[in-house]
Order: structure tokens, then sequence, then C-alpha cells
């Protein structure tokens, strides 16, 4: 539907269709992913997608503290503060992010290079880095329905937890706990952005709009994927053809 008109508004069923009829270009069909799913991914590539994930992962609650920021609703800001809690962590429950540096841990990563930020490719970075000023500077149901990839996110959660185990013994168990503690998060997310979705969309620009705002998102996903097929499996990271090493910049310059 990208770059399309519609000539009638979708009903709320259709609208949510479409939303969710754009799975079919979520990353988990990705060549990479599906590697991994296969068993035929290296322990390179796990560690590489680990350590880059956990840059998206670590930007996710800056994102939402945007989308809040921007939002005068305090009811969904009640809501919505949910997200943020379920990465950092509150009243001594460890979040999201204290997970990831465990599965990053259980594959074998150093937590201090994760921290640092050191393995992130250039790629990865700028495709993260958009997604969070796109949060802070759109209208804010618009940066809010962009998280609608949450919608396709529990069968990628249940299928690492299916296929991970028997593919890779080597990964510790206590690293799968973020993929367990997101199976029922995402569905709740899910719930609250489809309401903002549908209440928003009501004009047929609108609609159209949502849906290119969610294709941007899938967009973000799919090229980080690229970038680590480049580095990890191509053995083309950036600067491959003048230095072995690791020379591009790291870290927040702004």
């Amino acid at each position: 539907m990208s770059g399309t008109t519609c000539a009638v508004l979708m009903t709320a069923s259709e609208f949510e269709q479409a939303l969710r009829a754009k799975g079919a270009f979520y990353h988990i069909h990705h060549p990479y992913h599906i590697a991994m799913h296969n068993g035929q991914a290296t322990r390179e590539q796990i560690q590489g997608w680990v350590a880059n994930r956990f840059y998206y992962q670590t930007s996710i609650p800056l994102k939402d503290a945007a989308i809040m920021a921007n939002c005068p609703d305090a009811d969904t800001r009640r809501k919505w503060v949910q997200r943020i809690l379920d990465h950092d962590g509150y009243d001594g429950s460890e979040g999201g992010i204290e997970a990831w540096l465990r599965l990053g841990e259980a594959v074998g990563l150093d937590r201090a290079a994760l921290l640092s930020e050191q393995h992130v490719l250039p790629g990865v970075r700028f495709a993260v880095d958009a997604y969070v000023s796109f949060a802070r500077r759109a209208v804010w149901q618009e940066a809010a329905c962009s998280s609608l990839t949450e919608l396709f996110a529990p069968q990628i959660h249940q299928s690492r937890l299916d296929s991970w185990p028997q593919h890779y013994p080597w990964i510790e168990a206590a690293g799968y706990d973020y993929f367990r503690g997101r199976l029922s998060q995402a569905r709740r997310d899910v719930e609250h952005g489809l309401e903002l979705a549908l209440a928003w969309c009501d004009t047929v620009e609108k609609q159209q709009r949502m849906l290119e705002i969610l294709q941007f998102k899938l967009d973000i996903l799919w090229t980080m994927l690229d970038a680590m097929t480049m580095a990890y499996e191509l053995k083309r990271p950036p600067y491959h053809s003048v230095t072995q090493d690791a020379v591009w910049h790291q870290g927040h310059l702004l």
C-alpha cells in the first residue's frame, strides 16, 4: 500500500488487517534471522546480533520517553510509562536491558564490552538513531504507533525459544529470560498500540501515513540485519577494503 491512496476510508477491521499484513516484511523473514532460526548461524554471527541488538534495546526507553514528553494525555502516559519500566526495571525487579546483558554473557560476550557499544556497527547505529529521532520529532500518536511492529513480536520471541536451545547448546539457558518476559509484555503493548492507532487514524490520509510509518519501522529492523550480514556473513564490515580494524566511530556524538 505504500505510496498509494485509497479512495475510501478503511473500517477499523480493514485497517487493522492492513497493519497486520505488513508482517510479511518483518525481520523474522530476513535471511540472517532465518539462518539463526535454522541453526545455521556461527558463534560470531550470534554474538554480533546480540551485541548490535543491545544498542536497539538501550534506545527503546529513550524512544518511549520521547513519546511521553510529547504526549499531553495523562492516561496515555500512565500506560506508556510501563514500557520504560519493562526495559529499565523498577522496585528491585530487573528490566529487559539487564536481561539482555545476561543474554550477552550467555553467548560469550563481555558485559563491559556490550555497555561500551564497541561492537555496534555504524549502519545499526544510524538506523536506531533515526528511530529515536523520529519519536522525538513526530506527532506523539504517530511515534507511538510506530511501535506496532510489536504485532509480530510474540512470534519472533517464541521462535527463538523453540529453536535456539536445540541448535545452540553452547548458549547458557539463563540467557533466554529476555525472550520469555517479552512474550506477555509484547501482547499487552500491542493491545494499547492498536487502540491508539485505530482511534487516531480516522481519515484516509492518516491511515495511509500510519502504514508508511509502520513500513519505516520495518525498514529500520531490516536494515540492521543488512549491516550485520555485511559484517558477519559476507565478511565485509565497514572499511574492510582498507583495514581490518574497527575504525568506525563509537558512542553518541550528540
